[in-house]
């Protein structure tokens, strides 16, 4: 489990220090700063593929990343603790800007603090890199980045939010690329059609269950891939035989399908760590209650951190599940809420309501 990330110097995240459990939900105003600290794993994403320089020239530069730009901030730093069988692993990066307006590595470095000693065993990556070294120094044998390469890479961000006619999960799709879930979903079918075909198609089932509760209309998905190896998302409507395409799925029911199959899937194949910004974006109140247990069995399993904008879905969640994200001045501040402290409002209002009457911030004043 990730259980502490630092973060300095990113967009609008000057300083933080976060705990984090099982299950995470920012809540705040627009431009608190929630989809920026969702950017930084995305950052880490790209930087896992080999990315990172990529990312940063579609993202606007490093001045875009930078805390008010190079002036004000030269560096984004960074450590993300993950709790491990034996001990603590630990990731530290610092990149710094540099001509052309862009990032390299001022320090990249690995430790691992095993139960019971008192000082980490520590290996630096060097300096100078413009992309990380972890992949090297894991494949050069070093166990410790042998474990937080697998980490790291298993910390998805999930988007969900384009399910516009030419979006990828209306597409067809390669039935071969069913490893995982891809971030926009656009390898949904060829998943579907795998968890289908394995363990008797025992999660395809649930996934099937579950969505036939949020969309009483569907019957079941309708996979078969054509002379090219390539699968859609078709599907068949209660009481009809007749085949619909993904175009004929309004967006919240595609939105919903998304997020069902990526929290019911085999609890063996689930990220470690899963990162969805706004999940009741285009949701039903009754789908947003659905898609929240899901969630909050699923964080049984593998840890959970979101973003939302909704009273009604805050209303799922524990007060420590919850944290709150102001924008005061020019900063993003980060704090979790405490149940005692809460206690005599939510004797009489739900969570939702408290968030609602701005008693716990998190509001645009």
């Amino acid at each position: 489990m990730l259980q502490r990330i630092i973060l300095n110097g990113f967009k609008s995240i000057k300083t933080m220090d976060l705990e984090l459990r099982p299950l995470n939900v920012l809540i705040g105003a627009n431009g608190a700063g929630k989809s920026n600290l969702i950017a930084f794993f995305k950052l880490l994403n790209e930087m896992m593929a080999g990315r990172l320089q990529q990312y940063i020239a579609t993202s606007g530069r490093a001045q875009s990343l930078l805390h008010f730009g190079p002036k004000i901030t030269p560096q984004i730093e960074a450590q993300l603790e993950f709790e491990v069988e034996n001990g603590i692993d630990t990731y530290t990066l610092r990149l710094f800007h540099a001509a052309g307006d862009t990032l390299f590595f001022a320090e990249e470095t690995l430790s691992f603090l095993q139960t019971g000693y008192s000082s980490p065993k520590t290996d630096s990556l060097g300096a100078g890199h413009q992309e990380t070294k972890i992949s090297e120094a894991a494949d050069g044998g070093t166990q410790t980045a042998k474990v937080l390469r697998f980490l790291l890479n298993r910390c998805r961000v999930y988007h969900f939010h384009d399910t516009s006619s030419t979006a990828g999960l209306r597409q067809s799709c390669y039935v071969g690329d069913n490893r995982w879930l891809m971030p926009d979903a656009g390898n949904l079918a060829a998943l579907l059609l795998r968890f289908r075909q394995e363990n008797g198609g025992s999660a395809y089932n649930r996934i099937v269950k579950t969505i036939r509760l949020i969309a009483p209309f569907f019957d079941d998905f309708v996979l078969e891939p054509d002379a090219s190896n390539r699968v859609i998302l078709n599907w068949q409507e209660k009481g009809s035989d007749r085949v619909f395409g993904p175009h004929q799925f309004s967006d919240g029911t595609l939105r919903a399908i998304c997020l069902t199959t990526l929290l019911l899937q085999p609890e063996d194949e689930l990220p470690e760590l899963i990162i969805v910004d706004e999940p009741e974006l285009g949701l039903h109140p009754y789908a947003l209650n659905v898609v929240a247990a899901m969630f909050g069995k699923a964080s049984y399993n593998t840890q959970i951190l979101i973003s939302t904008q909704s009273s009604s879905f805050l209303d799922n969640f524990d007060p420590e599940d919850v944290i709150v994200v102001n924008r005061q001045g020019k900063e993003s501040h980060f704090k979790r809420l405490d149940s005692p402290e809460l206690a005599d409002w939510l004797d009489e209002y739900s969570l939702g309501e408290v968030w609602e009457k701005n008693v716990i911030g998190g509001g645009p004043h």
